[in-house]
């Protein structure tokens, strides 16, 4: 005779239990035991007493598939729960190829959402308390954008579609990334306080790549033999897409090839920790003599950007070495720099 598989609990992040077991092939996940004629209810009980009756419930459920008298074969299978299907999004999330910083992000949205969960329905409202503490329009977007990465894989698994339809978009002020007028003297500046960050800046500008992980993670492996281009894969940068980028003479004359699975910055196999960069920066804003104010890490990237479509005119050349999914993002990206879209020539004449 095969052998019954015991039910397991388990405990959800957000304090809920269940009860899961396989018969007949299909996976089971019960909250109450109305259901099979179980009068026991864990999640109406105390924090503190769920698990040791969801215990009992487990307990009474294995009687029943031990005397065959578990739901019919006929019996479909439900749909997961809201709660459940938003559990099982996150673990799909989680094993997909991101960044520490997205894992983070949907953890965290994970956890706001089901703070405001009453019973196992996801509804407006709880959307409406999650998003209701980020009064920043960028915050809020932020966690909006989350939110429907969430919700978009947890209806895979039995949430209904569209819950987040009528939830918008907050409209924020533009904000006008400042360039560097003088390149070369504020990168002379940042070198002469850290050499690393020096040549960090120097990357971002003359390869337009983005600090903070992209630039910081180098290996002397992601260069070519002769220093002239880098070369990143899909998982190594935001775009998710293969990236070829050429080196330019200046950053070329700062580079000394070491070992291909070295790092340009620690000459060891790990890169610095993430928040290196920002570290120095931060201390180097407070001693600098060249730096105006909006004037930031990125602007190294802004200031490349300019220089580029300054000079090429061509949109679709800046799309290709900001390494941008669309030229629509890369128009967005002009949006917000210190580039004239109208010159004098441009306007009426009297």
């Amino acid at each position: 005779m095969k052998s019954i598989e015991y039910p397991k609990v388990t405990a959800l992040e957000n304090g809920k239990v269940y009860v899961s077991f396989l018969h007949r092939g299909k996976r089971y996940r019960i909250f109450n035991g109305k259901k099979y004629g179980i009068p026991i209810a864990p999640n109406e009980q105390e924090l503190n007493e769920r698990i040791s009756t969801a215990n009992i419930l487990a307990s009474e459920l294995y009687k029943q598939l031990k005397n065959d008298s578990f739901i019919k074969e006929s019996a479909i299978v439900e749909p997961l729960s809201d709660i459940l299907a938003l559990s099982k999004a996150l673990e799909v999330k989680l094993s997909e190829n991101h960044s520490k910083h997205h894992y983070t992000a949907l953890k965290y949205t994970y956890r706001s959402l089901t703070k405001h969960i009453i019973g196992d329905e996801i509804t407006d409202e709880a959307i409406h308390k999650t998003l209701i503490h980020f009064s920043n329009p960028t915050s809020h977007n932020t966690m909006r954008r989350y939110l429907i990465v969430l919700l978009n894989e947890a209806e895979k698994y039995g949430l209904r579609k569209g819950i987040m339809q009528n939830v918008k978009k907050r409209k924020g002020k533009a904000k006008l990334n400042k360039p560097y007028d003088d390149i070369r003297s504020i990168i002379d500046e940042v070198t002469a306080f850290n050499d690393n960050l020096g040549l960090c800046c120097l990357i971002t500008y003359g390869c337009l790549l983005r600090p903070h992980r992209e630039v910081r993670e180098l290996t002397w492996g992601d260069f070519s033999e002769d220093l002239k281009q880098i070369n990143l894969s899909g998982s190594r940068n935001k775009s998710g897409r293969n990236r070829i980028v050429p080196v330019p003479y200046y950053v070329q004359e700062r580079l000394s090839k070491g070992e291909p699975h070295l790092n340009i910055f620690t000459g060891t196999d790990k890169s610095p920790n993430p928040d290196y960069f920002k570290t120095i920066w931060g201390r180097f804003k407070k001693v600098s003599k060249l730096l105006e104010q909006d004037q930031t890490l990125y602007s190294f990237r802004h200031s490349g950007a300019i220089e580029i479509y300054k000079r090429t005119g061509s949109l679709s050349k800046l799309q290709k070495a900001m390494g941008h999914s669309s030229l629509a993002v890369s128009l967005t990206y002009l949006r917000g720099l210190e580039v004239a879209e109208l010159e004098e020539d441009d306007m009426p004449m009297i």
